[in-house]
C-alpha cells in the first residue's frame, strides 16, 4: 500500500473566504418528483448538445436542456419497467457512429443504455452482482464506459456491441463497495477507482488493450467474448481514513474525497519495479464544510478549471482547481435549499452550475458576473 507523506512540504489548504471571481444567482428550481435525485450530468461528449443534461432518481431518467434566461426545458423522460429500480448514476456516451447514448445504473445492478435519438432502450447489460454506484465514459473513445459496483468490482463495457471487456477485481481488487471510478483524461489505458475499503486504486489496461479493440469487431454473442479479469492495480493508495466516494483525475494528479469535509489533490508516485506500491504526495486541500455524509460527488467544467460540490445543508462550494493555494470562487446558498446535494453538474465553460438534491429538486445557478442588470 502506498505510503502517504508530503515530500518536504505540508499540503496547501484553501481559504473559505470567497474570492467572488464569479457571481452566481439562482435562475431556476424544479421539483422533479418525490424521490431523491442522485446524479446530474451535462453532455460533454457531443458538442451539439453541450447545454443538455440528464438526471436520475427513482426509476426515472430525465433529459433536459438549459435555455437562455434560466429556462430548463424537459426533452425526454424514461421510466424503468421495474418500479423498484432506483438509479444512482448516469453518464453520456455514444454509439460508434456518434449517436448520443445515456447509460444509467442503480440498485438492480442492470445497466440501461438508451439511444436518445430513437428514444428507445438500445441494450441492457447484466453482469454486476449488486447495485451500481457510478458509471463514467471514456472521453477519447465514447462508446467505452466503466461501472463501479457494490459487488467490489469495476467493469469495462463496449456500449456499441454490449460486451463486458474487462473486470477489475480479484486478489488485488477492492474489498468493499466500489463507489467511484474515472478514466484518465489523456492516458487511454488508465483508470482510478475508490470505495468503502478506504482506498484509491489505479489500474492499467495496457496489456489487455487487444481485447478492447476486439470488442468493436466482435460478431458472435456478447456472452461468448473472452472477458478478462484484471486482478492487480498498478497503484494502491490509502489517502483517506474512511469511505472514498468520489475520485477524478486532474491531469496525472487525483482529486478524491471522503466524509471529512474536504477534497484532496494528490500525486501518485508509482514505483515501476514494484507494481502496486509507491508514495502519495498530498498537494492541496479544498475544504467543504458540512460535507460529512457519504455519496456526495463533485463535478468539474470541461477543462477542469473549477469544481463544484454540494453539502448536506444544501450549500454549494465552487473551487478554482488549478491555483495554489486553492481559491474559493463562490459559496452558493439559498434560503429554500436545505436538502443534501448528492451531485452537481458544471457546464462546459463553468457559467452554469446545477445541483440535484435528496428532496427531488434541481437547482440552476447562472454566472451573472458579466450580465448587465435588467
Amino acid at each position: 500500500m502506498a505510503k502517504v507523506f508530503g515530500l518536504g512540504s505540508e499540503p496547501v489548504v484553501g481559504s473559505l473566504t470567497p474570492s467572488k471571481k464569479r457571481d452566481y444567482r439562482v435562475t431556476n428550481r424544479l421539483q422533479e418528483g418525490k424521490r431523491p435525485l442522485y446524479a446530474v450530468v451535462f453532455n460533454f461528449i457531443d458538442s451539439r448538445y453541450l447545454n443538455v443534461f440528464a438526471t436520475v432518481g427513482g426509476n426515472r431518467i430525465t433529459v433536459y436542456q438549459c435555455l437562455e434566461g434560466g429556462v430548463i426545458a424537459v426533452l425526454q423522460s424514461y421510466v424503468d419497467e421495474d418500479k423498484d429500480e432506483s438509479f444512482y448514476t448516469v453518464s453520456w456516451a455514444s454509439n460508434v457512429d456518434g449517436a448520443p447514448f445515456l447509460v444509467a445504473g442503480g440498485i438492480n445492478g442492470v445497466i440501461r443504455v438508451i439511444d436518445t435519438g430513437s428514444e428507445r432502450i438500445y441494450k441492457s447489460f447484466v453482469g454486476h452482482g449488486d447495485s451500481i454506484n457510478e458509471i463514467r465514459t471514456q472521453a477519447l473513445k465514447s462508446s467505452l464506459v466503466i461501472s463501479a459496483s457494490k459487488d467490489e468490482s469495476v467493469r469495462l463495457w463496449n456500449v456499441h456491441t454490449g460486451i463486458c471487456i474487462l473486470i477489475f477485481a480479484g486478489a488485488g481488487g477492492h474489498r468493499n463497495e466500489v463507489l467511484s471510478v474515472d478514466f484518465h483524461p489523456s492516458d487511454i489505458y488508465k483508470i482510478a477507482s475508490c470505495g468503502m475499503d478506504n482506498t484509491v486504486k489505479i489500474w492499467s489496461m495496457k496489456e489487455f488493450w487487444t481485447y478492447v479493440e476486439k470488442s468493436f469487431t466482435w460478431t458472435d454473442l456478447p456472452s461468448k467474448f473472452p472477458t478478462k479479469y484484471v486482478q492487480f492495480p498498478v497503484f494502491n493508495a490509502s489517502v483517506h481514513s474512511n469511505y472514498v466516494d468520489c475520485n477524478r483525475w486532474l491531469g496525472d494528479f487525483i482529486l478524491s474525497k471522503s466524509v471529512d469535509n474536504e477534497i484532496v489533490l494528490w500525486e501518485p508516485k508509482v514505483k515501476d519495479q514494484t507494481p502496486g506500491e509507491g508514495v502519495v504526495d498530498i498537494l492541496q486541500k479544498y475544504p467543504v464544510p458540512e460535507c460529512d455524509i457519504w455519496f456526495i460527488k463533485f463535478s468539474c467544467d470541461f477543462h477542469y478549471n473549477q469544481a463544484a460540490i454540494g453539502n448536506r445543508e444544501g450549500k454549494i462550494f465552487v473551487w478554482e482547481l488549478q491555483s495554489s493555494p486553492p481559491v474559493l470562487i463562490a459559496r452558493l446558498s439559498h434560503p429554500q435549499s436545505k436538502s443534501p446535494i448528492r451531485q452537481t453538474a458544471v457546464s462546459f465553460d463553468g457559467s452554469i452550475i446545477l445541483s440535484c438534491c435528496e428532496d427531488g429538486t434541481i437547482w440552476r445557478w447562472d454566472d451573472v458576473t458579466n450580465v448587465p442588470p435588467a
